[in-house]
């Protein structure tokens, strides 16, 4: 089921901290434009489709990256794009977009995310996959 825009960014917003619905929904437009650097074919389009329209779009249309990035660099990368952030509030916003993307997502499809990211997202996206 997709996601209402308010919805989404009530949940961003909460995980987050935000103080707006402006802040949440900042990050999560430059974290989801990087994930979708790194997710292709099937497994995009179905995330896609559980976001707001908005952001499905932010989704599919995403930032170029020449390689799948660690989830250190994500964060760093997520830093760069918004304005006045560390790499310690990067991690934050991170985390409260790709939990929120988590729920919504599932666990059999963030399974098939996870295949297609670097070792240790599970972390990024609020989960912990065993060994």
């Amino acid at each position: 089921m997709t996601l209402r825009r308010e919805a989404f960014l009530g949940h961003v917003q909460e995980r987050g901290g935000y103080d707006t619905p402006e802040e949440a929904e900042r990050a999560a437009r430059v974290v989801l434009a990087l994930l979708g650097a790194h997710l292709v074919g099937d497994v995009r389009a179905q995330l896609a489709a559980l976001l707001p329209e908005e952001f499905a779009l932010v989704l599919l249309n995403p930032l170029q990256s020449a390689e799948p990035l660690p989830p250190e660099r994500f964060v760093r990368a997520t830093s760069a794009w918004i304005e006045g952030a560390t790499e310690a509030t990067a991690a934050w916003d991170v985390g409260a977009v790709l939990s929120t993307v988590a729920d919504a997502a599932g666990e059999d499809l963030l399974g098939q995310i996870l295949i297609q990211l670097p070792t240790g997202y599970d972390l990024l996206f609020g989960r912990s996959r065993p060994n």
